[in-house]
């Protein structure tokens, strides 16, 4: 073989490289450099947390996390047995002060003025009873084995049984003196500031039985049966399975004019399938650092929007934290 020959196989060796290497390289650059942006989002639910106006002791709960509830299904059952204690004198106070009224209005009787005296000195024995308890929370707070919250509790009761005491008193002097129409207005309404306090302690108690006011599923419940329930801490979280939406966060150069109204594609791997979505809220995610409208070298910052959007056509399955794909 001669070198001329030779010469020329390795320029045609050379040839065939840099062939190989520029059409490797256009290939790649048509196929691994157009990559689709991927943008995840994820499905959410309204959450209705359940809770207790009052502190209280969980005794019942009547449903499991993953049930499905319905409005007015019983959920938990709470005990207070100071609420139930103050029923009872609130109803006897009702009573009372209704019975003293009638008298006021048919005009005093020996024997009325009497039982207006006895009335009287069952306040007065009330009242004692809650002061000397009142005394002995007292010193128990001082000595450090009382919560505050008990220690008012008391006094409330000392503080109420005293005021009831002087209603009484009034009662008994009314009684003996013989009621003028004044009076009898104020029997009256002593009469009705006590069934008030009845509605009040009843309307307390309703609160001791929880129901649902919305339909949904159980996703979490947080005290067990016999722990205290702080006041307002929330027994449990229904998740209103008919309120459900997709939220993405969106880089802004992705957005594309996007606004409220709008509708797009998604990608449900759950369910192998698309999904069609209208964006009902935007809202940028806020800063967590100085903003710079633009940087040194030329570039600049870009801003997170968060983007919810609703499914046009819901379907069944569909449950909080699924995935959803959009590709731009």
């Amino acid at each position: 073989m001669s070198a001329k020959t030779q010469h020329n196989n390795i320029l045609l060796a050379i040839l065939g490289l840099i062939i190989v290497v520029v059409t490797v390289g256009l290939i790649g650059f048509f196929t691994l450099g157009k990559t689709d942006d991927i943008i995840q989002g994820e499905v959410e639910v309204s959450e209705y947390r359940v809770s207790c106006k009052l502190p209280s002791r969980l005794v019942e709960m009547r449903v499991k996390e993953g049930d499905y509830v319905h409005v007015g299904d019983t959920l938990a059952i709470l005990e207070m047995p100071e609420i139930n204690a103050q029923q009872k004198v609130a109803e006897a106070t009702e009573g009372a002060t209704e019975a003293l009224s009638s008298l006021a209005e048919a005009g005093a009787r020996k024997e009325q003025i009497q039982s207006a005296y006895q009335l009287m000195q069952q306040a007065m024995a009330a009242e004692e009873i809650a002061r000397k308890s009142y005394t002995r929370m007292q010193n128990l707070y001082d000595e450090g084995v009382m919560s505050a919250q008990k220690r008012d509790e008391a006094f409330a009761a000392f503080k109420a049984a005293e005021a009831q005491v002087q209603v009484m008193k009034s009662q008994y002097e009314l009684a003996k003196s013989g009621a003028r129409e004044q009076e009898k207005a104020v029997a009256r309404k002593n009469a009705q500031a006590a069934k008030s306090a009845v509605d009040v302690v009843k309307s307390v108690l309703r609160e001791m039985v929880q129901v649902s006011n919305v339909e949904g599923e159980v996703s979490s419940i947080y005290p067990k049966v016999g722990e205290l329930v702080g006041m307002g801490s929330p027994i449990m979280s229904i998740s209103v399975m008919s309120d459900i939406w997709g939220t993405f966060n969106i880089r802004e150069d992705q957005l594309k004019g996007m606004k409220v109204g709008d509708t797009f594609t998604a990608y449900s791997p759950a369910f192998s399938k698309d999904v069609k979505m209208k964006v009902y809220y935007i809202k940028d995610e806020g800063s967590y650092a100085v903003w710079k409208a633009t940087k040194s070298n030329g570039q600049y910052d870009l801003k997170t929007f968060e983007v919810k959007a609703r499914f046009v056509n819901k379907f069944d399955g569909l449950r909080p934290g699924m995935s959803l794909i959009v590709k731009k």
